[in-house]
């Protein structure tokens, strides 16, 4: 293999890794968004069995304002691309159910890639291993 070739090969490489570093942003990413929803539901599943609890809102900087829930209220819920709209307890709560099953069929493809990008970076080490052994002289 040609110098020219290894140098290809090793931009390949860093290009794999780059992508590997990419999906696994990704990949956290999505997980804290399903935990975030989870939260959400688990919040809409706590007011409608306790109405008259007390929840704390937060209002920005680590500031919360304590307020009672209204029964009957609307929850408005984030639809995407600064849209928001007002659903019942059982709408949200199937919206936010919805979105986490979107997601987790996000995070198993991000996941199969990475794997993927993995087995692709082994095998080009392996390579590389091999190409450094042949380069040296033999004793």
């Amino acid at each position: 293999m040609s110098e020219e070739q290894a140098q290809q090969m090793l931009q390949q490489m860093q290009m794999l890794e780059n992508m590997y570093t990419e999906l696994s942003q990704k990949e956290n990413s999505i997980k804290n968004i399903i935990r975030d929803a989870d939260s959400a539901i688990k919040s809409i599943q706590e007011i409608k069995a306790n109405p008259d609890s007390e929840s704390l809102v937060p209002v920005g900087m680590g500031t919360f304002i304590k307020t009672k829930h209204i029964p009957n209220e609307k929850i408005v819920v984030n639809v995407g691309a600064g849209v928001a709209i007002e659903k019942d307890h059982d709408s949200a709560l199937s919206y936010l159910e919805s979105k986490i099953k979107e997601l987790e069929v996000a995070l198993q493809e991000t996941n199969s890639q990475r794997q993927q990008i993995a087995a692709n970076l082994e095998q080009g080490k392996q390579q590389m291993q091999q190409i450094m052994q042949q380069s040296q002289p033999q004793s």
